[in-house]
């Protein structure tokens, strides 16, 4: 019997690829209903699918495709339809989205083919089952999102983006590569069955590890290697952009959990190390660099790589957690980065929603030239402010929860028998609560700037609502951003399977406490009640509200604000906003600082103020390799240049060279 789930998940992706081909033929405004009428159906599909399989036994499937007398395996398991679930109800909403934002592109005919091949390229990534079905998605992924990331080929800035990116995309697919040839090296095959039953030696382990941060950080967004996502995201139509950082970044995530957790074998301690490091360093660093921008699609950007740095600590916990036989622990600090996960594609889409919206309406994405926007959209700066709330983790939003338990599994770690972790694992926690103040500030400041206050600029004062398909998807994932909030339980007790099947540990039932309080731990130790705190939140506001229409003055008093001539410039923006922390933290990290330039008294020259700023990364990183690479390039270029004989010189050498190492590895 054929199992039913895997073939239903496998012919929808098909009609995935089928609509890619409609997508491709059709030509005119009727394209576009078309094609994203049509994913929006085949997501609902999935998701629904995905929701039910994570409680169903595994299927797998095996299809005459691929490497000949091999064939392409498929399973769909609980990690796999968790993050099938997160996929598809974030495609969902861009697709639904994109219905009424999609009649704004210039040319859809650079979208439209594209667009259905990356969501079955995601799909096809979470249930491929053996290491040439994985790469090959993986691959097909990368090539989608570049093409829809070129699809405003024209902009001075995309070409460049799209550069970087592949570039970027290829490093990490040929780490990949390297990693899956040394996992199925040892296992002498490439199914992922037979990849887990064969382990790796210390040694090698460590070089997989590696490679696995390499080629799953790079995607994901992992400091250093992020420098392709702050160009690619805002250079995408926006509810492409919505997808590759609410959503491919979560495909690469489950590409690290799987390889790490399900094919490496048991992990030892140190494994969880790295992935501690560079979360905090990137969830420090991500905020901070979103907080120097002003542009609004590179902020939110930004910010993705802070959340990137998030579920990356608490990785690292359950790692450490699971190598030291805390297998509760371990199930909490996993439960944490998958509720963060699916956190961060609800209410990061409907930010990037947000943002498309701004640009739709005004033309305009630069901060500096926006303001007072909730005038003329409403709905949206609803949608935008609920969604900012979650992300800057206060209650009884969606995000607080999920960073709330990466806080209770940071206080568990004094049960870690080894002292190194136990020393930094409240490093790493001091980080992530400077990320969580910082990103507090970074969304008060983009929203205040962008829909607050008075217009800085004649295309703010032109802003109009956005069609129904886009408020619909907008609020629709505000409306969910509460519901988790309100409700985690809900998803927590959802996410077992999940961390049984990779820790062998489980949380507490959730949704049985009363109250709806979720009590990650037990009672004794901590506890959450969203629903408690909602309930209060409103009660005081409404007793607030009343307290004032009652006795508060009703006299109506109307004047003109005196701004010394300038109403309008008079008021913070988002430069101005941002200057007290850059002044803090972006001296040390960024060697920030401002020249004055103040002309002398009498003088009808104004005064200018330039601002100076150093990313550490590029210069630091990239340049000395983009230099040592154009000098390596320079010596090499005589090579072609050489004899004949010279050249089968060389092959000769090489093939005893390769001769020797294939007699010693023997």
């Amino acid at each position: 019997m054929q199992p039913p789930m895997m073939l239903a998940a496998l012919l929808c992706i098909l009609g995935l690829l089928a609509i890619a081909g409609i997508g491709a033929a059709l030509k005119g405004d009727r394209a576009t209903p078309v094609v994203y009428g049509g994913t929006a159906v085949v997501s609902l599909v999935l998701c629904a699918l995905s929701l039910a399989a994570i409680l169903a036994p595994a299927e797998t499937l095996v299809l005459p495709l691929g490497i000949p007398w091999i064939g392409a395996h498929f399973r769909l398991d609980a990690l796999s339809a968790a993050f099938l679930t997160i996929v598809n109800l974030g495609s969902l909403g861009a697709s639904v989205y994109a219905v009424g934002y999609g009649r704004h592109e210039d040319d859809p005919a650079r979208v439209l083919p594209f667009y259905p091949v990356f969501l079955a390229a995601m799909n096809l990534v979470i249930i491929a089952d053996d290491a040439y079905s994985f790469l090959f998605a993986w691959e097909l992924m990368s090539l989608a999102s570049w093409a829809l990331v070129m699809a405003r080929h024209r902009a001075a800035e995309t070409a460049r983006a799209g550069y970087i990116y592949l570039v970027m995309a290829s490093a990490g697919t040929f780490a990949l590569l390297l990693a899956f040839g040394l996992l199925g090296g040892s296992a002498g095959g490439d199914t992922f069955a037979t990849i887990a039953a064969h382990p790796l030696p210390p040694g090698l382990a460590a070089l997989a590890l590696a490679l696995v941060f390499i080629g799953a950080g790079s995607k994901a967004g992992l400091v250093p290697l992020h420098v392709w996502l702050p160009l690619a995201h805002p250079a995408a139509p926006s509810h492409v952009s919505a997808l590759m950082s609410g959503v491919m970044t979560k495909v690469a995530i489950y590409a690290f959990i799987r390889i790490v957790f399900d094919l490496m074998g048991t992990p030892s301690w140190w494994w969880g190390v790295p992935a501690i490091v560079l979360g905090s360093v990137t969830a420090a660093l991500g905020i901070l660099y979103a907080l120097m921008e002003t542009d609004l699609k590179r902020v939110l950007a930004y910010s993705t790589i802070e959340n990137i740095g998030i579920i990356f600590i608490a990785i690292g916990l359950a790692l450490a957690f699971k190598a030291s036989g805390l297998a509760a622990a371990a199930a909490l600090a996993l439960t944490a980065a998958l509720f963060h996960a699916f956190n961060h594609m609800l209410f990061k889409s409907v930010l990037f929603f947000g943002a498309g919206s701004v640009i739709a309406g005004t033309g305009e994405q630069d901060m500096e030239k926006l303001g007072g926007l909730i005038h003329g959209m409403p709905y949206g700066a609803a949608a935008f402010l609920v969604a900012s709330l979650a992300i800057s983790a206060l209650p009884p939003f969606n995000g607080f929860a999920s960073e709330w338990l990466v806080f209770q599994s940071i206080l568990v770690s004094p049960h870690l028998d080894r002292m190194g972790l136990k020393l930094l694992v409240p490093a790493a926690g001091v980080l992530l609560a400077l990320a969580a103040a910082l990103a507090a500030a970074c969304f008060i400041r983009a929203f205040g700037t962008t829909y607050l206050g008075r217009p800085r600029s004649a295309a703010a004062t032109r802003a109009h609502e956005a069609d129904r398909w886009s408020l619909g998807a907008m609020i629709g994932g505000a409306a969910l951003c509460l519901l988790a909030g309100i409700f985690p339980g809900f998803v927590i007790d959802w996410l077992q399977p999940v961390c049984t099947l990779l820790t062998g540990g489980r949380m507490p039932p959730q949704a049985s406490i009363p109250w709806l309080s979720i009590e990650p731990i037990s009672a004794s130790r901590s506890s959450y009640n969203g629903l408690v705190i909602c309930l209060f939140l409103l009660a005081a506001g409404s007793l607030t509200a009343a307290v004032i229409h009652r006795f508060a003055s009703r006299a109506v008093r109307r004047a003109p604000a005196w701004g010394c001539g300038y109403p309008a410039a008079a008021q913070y923006s988002a430069t101005s906003l941002a200057q007290p922390l850059r002044r803090v933290f972006g001296a040390v990290v960024f060697a920030a600082h401002e020249d004055v330039s103040m002309p002398a008294p009498g003088d009808t020259a104004p005064a200018r103020i330039t601002r100076y700023m150093r990313d550490p990364v590029w210069a630091f990183g990239y340049a000395p390799l983009a230099k040592a690479v154009e000098f390596a390039a320079a010596r090499l270029n005589r090579v072609q240049f050489l004899t004949i004989r010279t050249y089968l010189s060389f092959v000769f050498v090489t093939l005893v060279l390769l001769l020797a190492v294939l007699a010693v590895w023997a």
